[in-house]
């Protein structure tokens, strides 16, 4: 069975919630919303605390699921974000 996998439109300007396609749960704000350099919507930070699980897929890379239901979401690049320290998903 494949699993599905959760679409944001990087050129999308949306205001509002991100959700999960498969489970309808809140993972990003259209605040934490930024350009970035790569062909992927970026954000500094999740919706909830548990809107993600991760789990380090090699150094300075996690890999993102949704926090509900597993479905896969991309990555979280440590360190890559608008600020120092901060991290991109």
């Amino acid at each position: 069975m494949r699993k599905s996998v959760c679409v944001l439109m990087a050129g999308r300007p949306a205001a509002g919630i991100y959700i999960c396609s498969k489970c309808g749960y809140e993972l990003f704000s259209s605040r934490a919303k930024y350009q970035h350099s790569s062909p992927w919507p970026a954000f500094t930070e999740t919706v909830h605390a548990d809107s993600v699980a991760k789990y380090e897929e090699r150094p300075g890379a996690l890999k993102v699921s949704c926090g509900k239901c597993g479905n896969g979401l991309g990555h979280e690049f440590l360190n890559d974000g608008l600020k120092r320290g901060q991290s991109r998903f």
